[in-house]
């Protein structure tokens, strides 16, 4: 017969299960989970709304009704204390007469960082914290790290064949892992909030990169694309298709553009990252990133003169100004967003990402992208597909495979696709 423990544990991993629900769809909020249970049934349960309201607390409270009274709620993250767009739902749980609210993650957010649990106290409510904490956080890890590190949760996926290749040189997209595989990316992308890939591969595989399985068609990421040298064409795939689903183009400066004014997350006219660094002299910031004798880029966080191995980054570096400005206004003429990012500062730009409230960005393509990434310390976690096949001489080299994984990464979880291997592997910070 389970004890209090053990129900506990029992109803906040149901809550758990139920907040995954909608990650990816609510917004700046959290995807919250509650249930409120009385006599060991659930008589009450929700998730925060599409768009981030109502939460799921006030949700499950009028589900309820009055077996609210009395019950104990199960809820993924503190009850927020503070007023915004709706008031707080600590006082909606005190207001229904709950007796006990457990608590699985305390809100980093300053506006309640532990101001909850104090008004659910006061009130007379028995509060227990902590339950199930690992998986909370690991559930809402996307909330806790823009919350924190003021930038989204970075996921780096690459699927790799048998012999370590991302691809073949110049055959365009070339299939590495099976259908199931294909199918959990799909799943992922309709969990997050933006999807990012380098121009590289934007040109050679002229990717969608929406989410298509049945029934999550309408939860495809926002898509960002590295493109320096803005040589996404108007006619591909993500220009066409960016009516139904957003499309940002991060380029350089000095590429004939006036600066693209998008105050919603630039910290001045559109151009982000453009000022020195105040922790690096400004001789030591090249005028372009630099690259080492084997053609890889030397800088630690430059992304991108070249995004395939083997492969120069864009098709035509002397390109005029007046060919860009022309290629600029089809773009955003079409609807795509332009904005100007020094592509040596991946921090600012995520910063920038995070303050239009994206939490969590999927990393997708290309081997330099993801050393860029990597090399800039920005990547909390990797999905490592391997596929059964080998490609062979003419592949496109992984900057890592299984068993030799950058420093600090631990594998954590392992999983079989059919033919093909996943493994996750996540930073100990």
């Amino acid at each position: 017969m389970s004890g209090p423990v053990e129900d506990d544990e029992r109803f906040m991993a149901a809550a758990i299960r139920l907040c995954r629900r909608n990650l990816g769809r609510t917004a700046t909020n959290p995807s919250v989970a509650c249930l409120i249970v009385k006599d060991g049934v659930v008589v009450g349960s929700a998730v925060t709304a599409p768009g981030g309201r109502p939460h799921a607390e006030t949700q499950a409270l009028a589900v309820a009704g009055d077996a609210a009274r009395g019950a104990t709620a199960y809820v993924t993250l503190e009850p927020c204390s503070h007023h915004g767009k709706t008031p707080p739902c600590a006082d909606a749980l005190i207001a229904a007469g709950v007796s006990r609210v457990v608590v699985s993650v305390t809100d980093p957010d300053e506006r309640v960082a532990g101001r909850g649990l104090g008004m659910l106290r006061d009130a007379g409510i028995a509060v227990e914290t902590g339950v199930l904490e690992a998986q909370g956080r690991a559930a809402l890890a996307a909330y806790l790290t823009r919350q924190t590190k003021k930038r989204p949760y970075v996921t780096l996926k690459l699927a790799v064949s048998a012999d370590g290749m991302l691809g073949r040189l110049g055959a365009g997209q070339v299939t590495i892992t099976g259908p199931v595989s294909r199918g959990q990316v799909h799943v992922l992308r309709a969990e997050t909030d933006a999807i990012l890939v380098g121009i590289g591969t934007a040109l050679a595989d002229d990717p969608e990169l929406t989410c298509r399985l049945p029934g999550l068609e309408t939860r495809s990421p926002v898509r960002i694309v590295l493109d320096p040298r803005l040589e996404l064409s108007p006619g591909s795939k993500l220009a066409r298709t960016v009516k139904d689903v957003p499309v940002i183009v991060v380029t350089a400066k000095g590429v004939g553009l006036p600066p693209s004014g998008l105050p919603a997350i630039s910290p001045s006219r559109g151009e982000i990252g453009w000022e020195p660094n105040p922790h690096t002299s400004s001789s030591a910031i090249p005028a372009a990133p630099t690259f080492d004798d084997g053609g890889d880029i030397a800088s630690s966080i430059s992304p991108l003169e070249g995004e395939m191995a083997g492969r120069p980054e864009g098709g035509n570096p002397d390109a005029t100004a007046d060919t860009q400005i022309a290629r600029a206004a089809a773009l955003e003429a079409a609807g795509v967003e332009i904005l100007t990012c020094d592509p040596r500062r991946l921090d600012d730009l995520l910063m920038a990402l995070a303050t239009r409230g994206i939490s969590s960005l999927l990393v997708e393509g290309g081997a330099r992208t993801a050393k860029s990434f990597l090399d800039a310390g920005l990547v909390d976690r990797i999905l490592l597909f391997t596929g059964a096949a080998a490609i062979g001489g003419e592949g496109v080299a992984s900057p890592f495979v299984s068993g030799r994984m950058p420093d600090g990464y631990f594998l954590r979880q392992t999983a079989h696709y059919g033919a093909d291997i996943l493994q996750v592997y996540e930073r100990d910070d």
